[in-house]
């Protein structure tokens, strides 16, 4: 029994103007290949297959397409829904995409999870090899009911215990599943659980991206990995970053198949192959991807632009083409007040395969620039991030006891849950923008969607 691990995807994402379409094309071809070649029994995403809770057209064909390849060659789909996916969006499709061998789980169903959230993978000769607990995202209505004069550490703890208890709960159920199983063929299979969250233990020191903010902003800051259940693999979803959970080989996170932030440029992306003997898990495979767009961050003083960018350039060399142009986010060391920055940047790189997506002093030079200058004059918006705005505000008010500290941490939180709404909203106005303005996107995206289409119907 071998599975395939992977993990948000983030579909349709628009970074920075620029649409990752080429990318996710490449991503799940390279895929399909994988699948192919290690001859994969199952493949589970994890969460956040979509970017928002309304992908772009061509997001959705890419979905749908990659599902009609995955039932050709014989290999089961698991998808889970994570915090960026639209319930009511995945759960119009989930009926029609079972048939092609995709189980497609938007939301925990606390009165019938058995049904939906236990799957049972079969191999080619329609044995049964696996069973997952198949858990999406848990928002927290779905799983508690508020109460009046609850603290916020009332919450946290109501709302942990109650993701404990329902992955216990679907644990229990899975083992009973097992052993009909055993009883009936004579051997045992593994229990393979999943999840959309942010454990106890792992590190998203390297990744600054809005796609991992905290998904229980002042409920639930990480789930101890001791609450899990003794699964034989845990297959989890919403960091970036591939690692295991708290030195546990069998509790990890696959990561994202491309960079969602420039702080992401760096990390080798991957997804992991899991192989099974029977319920024991045998090996654990870490395979990188390919790197599809080139992207980097360049730290420079404004007079070393040209040659840092000439350096910069020879390390991507071989991913750039006339299709291919290197992403730069770009930092300047200066403290000084440079009216003519975009001007001069532009002059400068007028000639090189490059396209600024990002401007900006980089931090040391921008609290330099604050202190002496005074942010209001001479620091520009465009250089601040919406963070830097509200915490510069935050420090002027000058709070210090410990009720205006607790104030201000109160502040912070709601300024965060606040945030997360405005960005939403916003890329859900820039998806309806690019339909409206792109209907006739990518000739070979139309093919292949409308591949995916009719292999949807004829299956059905």
């Amino acid at each position: 029994m071998r599975i395939l691990h992977t993990s948000d995807w983030h579909l349709g994402q628009s970074f920075y103007g620029k649409s990752r379409a080429h990318e996710h094309e490449q991503f799940l071809a390279w895929l399909i290949t994988q699948v192919k070649h290690y001859d994969i029994d199952a493949v589970i995403v994890a969460g956040d297959i979509f970017d928002t809770a309304t992908p772009p057209s061509y997001a959705r064909e890419i979905y749908y397409n990659f599902i009609a390849q995955m039932h050709q060659i014989g290999c089961h789909l698991v998808v889970l829904a994570g915090n960026h996916d639209s319930v009511a969006m995945l759960s119009e499709s989930k009926s029609l995409l079972s048939s092609l061998s995709a189980q497609v789980v938007p939301k925990v169903d606390t009165e019938d999870y058995s049904n939906e959230q236990l799957i049972v993978i079969k191999d080619k000769n329609d044995k049964a090899s696996a069973i997952v607990c198949a858990i999406p995202f848990i928002r927290p209505r779905d799983i508690m009911k508020s109460q009046a004069g609850q603290s916020a550490s009332d919450k946290q703890q109501q709302l942990q215990q109650a993701i404990a208890e329902h992955y216990q709960s679907l644990y229990l159920e899975a083992e009973k599943l097992k052993q009909n199983i055993a009883d009936k063929e004579g051997y045992k299979v593994p229990i393979i659980a999943t999840g959309h969250l942010t454990a106890l233990g792992v590190s998203v020191a390297d990744s600054k991206s809005d796609a991992v903010r905290d998904i229980y902003i002042g409920t639930l800051e990480a789930f101890p990995s001791s609450a899990f259940p003794p699964a034989d693999y845990i297959a989890l979803g919403h960091i970036h970053r591939a690692q295991t959970v708290a030195k546990s080989e069998h509790i990890r996170y696959s990561g994202s198949p491309i960079p969602l932030s420039f702080d992401e440029a760096k990390q080798n992306k991957s997804v992991f192959i899991v192989s099974f003997t029977q319920d024991k898990l045998a090996d654990v495979e870490k395979i990188t991807i390919p790197s599809f767009q080139p992207m980097a961050v360049l730290q420079t003083k404004l007079e070393d632009l040209t040659d840092n960018t000439k350096a910069l350039l020879e390390q991507f060399s071989e991913q750039i083409n006339a299709q291919n142009t290197l992403w730069l986010d770009v930092e300047i060391e200066s403290a000084e007040h440079l009216n003519d920055l975009q001007q001069r940047l532009a002059e400068q790189l007028a000639d090189a395969p490059v396209e600024v997506l990002l401007l900006r002093r980089c931090k040391k030079a921008r609290k330099l620039l604050q202190q002496s200058q005074g942010i209001d004059n001479k620091v520009t918006l465009a250089e601040l991030s919406h963070d830097d705005v509200f915490q510069a505000k935050l420090e002027s008010l000058d709070l210090q006891s410990p009720e205006e500290l607790a104030r201000k941490a109160r502040l912070q939180q709601l300024f965060q849950q606040t945030l997360v709404k405005v960005e939403a909203q916003c890329q859900q106005q820039t998806s309806k923008l690019e339909d409206e303005l792109s209907p006739a996107f990518a000739d070979n995206s139309q093919v292949n969607g409308a591949q995916a289409k009719s292999e949807l119907e004829a299956s059905s």
